[in-house]
Parts: structure tokens; C-alpha cells; sequence
């Protein structure tokens, strides 16, 4: 498994090794002891999957501590634009978001480490996302930024998303205070 670094410290892509033939194809989409010779230490808790239709909009989801979720996200079937916010208030990237395309055709794995908004847009119809959480779903702990903000200048690449009304109420960064 290929292990490719991104701008923002901690959040990495796996770009697992694919072997196909004339059956279809298999690969690995995660394996502890590759996470622990990295360091992440994490044990997952919790897996959760979407189908959502094109244009649909999820996000910027988090978890405030103790409850913060690292998340381990890939597509099993379509594509998405995958986005994170550095919500880490003493990271020097704070408030900096990082984008990238998750597919059924890349088989992209993308570590989101706590301390990091996310959300993701679907760039094709019926699409299935998977992750995996390091913590379990805490209702009185999660948080949402506001998707459209203008600080945050996220090019969502679709200009009428289909959006919750819970995420269309989100907070502005601005108004946000990091408890990361």
C-alpha cells in the first residue's frame, strides 16, 4: 500500500495495491499493523455507510473531545469530493481545508485524524461512501461548519448542492470556537 502525505500534518491517502483479473478485483482497505508502524494507534469503533444521489452535500461533520472520531473514508461504488478543515487551534494550517476526488475507480483511502472538519459531495449518482470511526456517535458532542462559508472558500465544484437543513444551519468559522 502506496502511503502519500498531504499538506495538512496527519491526514494521509492510501493508495492501496489492486490486483485484478478477468473475476473482477480485490484489495486490502485496511490493516492495523500498517496503521500502527505509522503511529495511528487508533482502534475503530464504529463503521458507517451513505448512498446518497448526485449532488448531494454531507458536512462539515465533527465531534468535539472527548468524543472527537478519526475516520478512515473511501467510496465503494461512484465518486466524491472529499474535503476536511483543520480544526486544530494550535496547528499552523488552522482553518485550511484540503480536497480530494475518493472513487470506486481510484480505490483512494483517505485518513482523517481528529481534529478535522469533513464533509464530501457526490459527483455521481447513487454513490456509496464508507467510513470507518475511531469513536462511536455522540449526538451532544457533534458539531457541523457551515459548508457555503466564505472564509472557509470551498470550491464544492456543484453550485445547488443538496443540503441538509441541519447542515444549512451550521456554524460560520468565524463564530466557531475549536475545542481541538
Amino acid at each position: 500500500m502506496k502511503i502519500i502525505n498531504t499538506p495538512l500534518d496527519g491526514l494521509l491517502v492510501f493508495a492501496p495495491e489492486i490486483y485484478e483479473d478477468d473475476r473482477g478485483y480485490f484489495f486490502e482497505s485496511w490493516n492495523k499493523k500498517i496503521f500502527k508502524k505509522l503511529g495511528l494507534n487508533y482502534e475503530f469503533n464504529q463503521d458507517n455507510q451513505s448512498l446518497s444521489k448526485y449532488g448531494v452535500l454531507r458536512g462539515l461533520h465533527f465531534q468535539n473531545p472527548p468524543y472527537a472520531q478519526g475516520k478512515l473514508v473511501r467510496v465503494v461504488k461512484g465518486k466524491v469530493l472529499d474535503v476536511v478543515v483543520d480544526i486544530r487551534s494550535d496547528s499552523s494550517t488552522y482553518g485550511s481545508h484540503y480536497k480530494i476526488e475518493l472513487s470506486e475507480t481510484n480505490k483512494l483511502i483517505f485518513w482523517i485524524p481528529p481534529g478535522f472538519a469533513h464533509g464530501f459531495i457526490t459527483l455521481e449518482n447513487d454513490t456509496i461512501f464508507s467510513y470507518k470511526c475511531t469513536s462511536i456517535y455522540n449526538k451532544k458532542s457533534e458539531q457541523a461548519l457551515l459548508w457555503s462559508d466564505k472564509t472557509l472558500n470551498i470550491d464544492w465544484q456543484i453550485k445547488k448542492p443538496i443540503v441538509s437543513q441541519k447542515d444549512q444551519n451550521a456554524i460560520k468559522f468565524l463564530s466557531f470556537k475549536s475545542k481541538f
